[in-house]
């Protein structure tokens, strides 16, 4: 059965990884984790680095634009009941 790790785990790991102040053996045996896993998770972490800081970062413009969205929605909500106040309160 293949053992899977949850990404806080990883990150920590990969921070230590990349951090280089122990070797790849300590790191694995510490936190009985394969060799091969820690270099690659290293290698994704590095590569995940440069995508951070980049203009258009597609992540994080996927966890706003659901956001976004319903922000406008309720805008909308709030003006159209903003404006059937308006034409009551004038009636009265």
């Amino acid at each position: 059965m293949k053992k899977s790790y949850s990404s806080a785990f990883k990150s920590k790991v990969s921070l230590e990884m990349l951090r280089e102040r122990e070797t790849t053996a300590v790191i694995s045996s510490r936190y009985q984790v394969p060799r091969s896993v820690l270099s690659r998770w290293k290698q994704e972490a590095l590569l995940g680095l440069k995508d951070i800081f980049k203009k258009d970062n597609k992540t994080r413009k996927e966890f706003q634009d659901p956001l976004i969205d319903e922000l406008y929605k309720q805008i909308g909500k709030l003006r159209v009941e903003n404006e059937w106040l308006k034409k009551s309160l004038e009636k009265l």
